[in-house]
């Protein structure tokens, strides 16, 4: 399936029910007075969380989701059906915005979460809500009012725990078949990966990672040329970045050391946030160089960079290092997950992922 990271959707809340106009009337009661119900509230739209679906590709063609209306009210103090929800399935790690203000609704992180996006409209009353002492026969009656209608645009975020970075060619999509059970398009020639590609990567039993593979960027990216640029936000939510260099040569027969100086830069430009992540250094294709011309290509790199993080050298292909990487990223992420369970929740403070508070609906009283 073509992976689509966007979609735009409009959603109709149920509209609420109209409540009734109804008089008592059986044989011996002629006053039997007014028995007109309430309507029905109007269903909500939920977004809600699969971690089974990793496209908004769906929504291409199903634009226009609608909750149900709610049912008017009947004679004998019936009040009509509440109308039905409408549930909307997406990926993990989807965030919601309103198109029309650009706000951020909320953020689906979880399998099975529900955001609500559009609440429908509040139940009409009947006439037997306006009975009183002095007006024993009411000709009363509210209409329910409308739903919201909501143009919505949905942007699809990967949810992962690694992700790669680096140009073309740099043998990411290899690293990432090497290590865990993705099976990315491969070839020699620049450009196979044109959509995100995410791998679960075992190291033993219940240890495991998952890693991501973008389109690889070329120089001029934050100014919009190549593919990789649109991706980048799937590098937003992980906690460690893979720069994966060629370290034989680059994509165009370019010098490996002044193509990752570029893409720091590139990455710097397009987000200072995901420019300070921690990031790690992996030199690919090492099996290409004999022994002294390898450690004269890494250091070449090195100095270039003035890389003080850690560096590793492996070959994807012949699988050489990638087990020591492996076991090394899953050590950093096990110690980031523990900070993360030893750090203070601020109850106080909102973040960007947190859902919007919708006034309670009232019960028509």
């Amino acid at each position: 399936m073509h992976f689509v990271d966007e979609a735009t959707i409009r959603v109709h809340a149920g509209d609420g029910g109209n409540g009734c106009l109804s008089f008592r009337r059986e044989k011996y009661l002629p006053k039997g007075g007014p028995d007109g119900g309430d309507g029905g509230d109007g269903g909500d739209v939920y977004v809600i969380g699969d971690e089974g679906l990793t496209t908004l590709a769906d929504f291409r063609h199903q634009r226009v989701h609608r909750a149900t209306r709610g049912g008017n009210g009947a004679g004998t103090n019936r009040t009509g059906a509440r109308g039905t929800d409408c549930d909307i399935v997406v990926p993990v790690g989807t965030l919601v915005y309103s198109e029309d203000t650009g706000e951020l609704i909320g953020d689906v992180t979880a399998h099975g979460q529900r955001l609500l996006v559009a609440k429908g409209g509040i139940h009409g009353k009947g006439n037997t809500r306006f009975k009183s002492s002095t007006n024993r026969a009411p000709r009363q009656t509210t209409d329910g009012t409308p739903g919201d209608v909501r143009q919505l645009r949905l942007e699809l975020k990967l949810l992962a725990d690694v992700g790669l970075l680096g140009y073309p060619n740099a043998g990411k999509s290899t690293l990432i078949e090497a290590v865990s059970g993705a099976r990315p398009r491969i070839a020699d020639y620049p450009f196979t990966t044109i959509t995100p590609q995410l791998g679960v990567v075992s190291v033993g039993p219940d240890r495991s990672f998952v890693m991501a593979d973008i389109p690889g960027l070329i120089e001029g990216a934050s100014e919009g040329s190549g593919l990789g640029l649109r991706f980048l936000r799937h590098l937003d939510r992980t906690g460690l970045l893979l720069h994966v260099v060629d370290i034989y040569t680059t994509h165009d027969g370019g010098d490996p050391a002044e193509a990752a100086k570029a893409l720091v830069a590139e990455l710097e430009q397009y987000s200072q946030a995901l420019g300070e992540r921690e990031r790690w250094l992996v030199l690919n294709k090492i099996d290409l160089l004999a022994g002294d011309d390898r450690e004269a290509a890494v250091r070449r790199v090195v100095d270039a960079l003035d890389w003080q993080g850690p560096v590793y050298t492996i070959s994807a292909i012949a699988g050489e290092g990638t087990d020591e990487l492996c076991r090394a990223i899953m050590a950093r992420l096990e110690a980031l997950r523990a900070e993360a369970r030893e750090r203070p929740v601020d109850t106080e403070s909102h973040d960007a992922g947190d859902t919007i508070a919708w006034p309670e609906r009232g019960d028509g009283a």
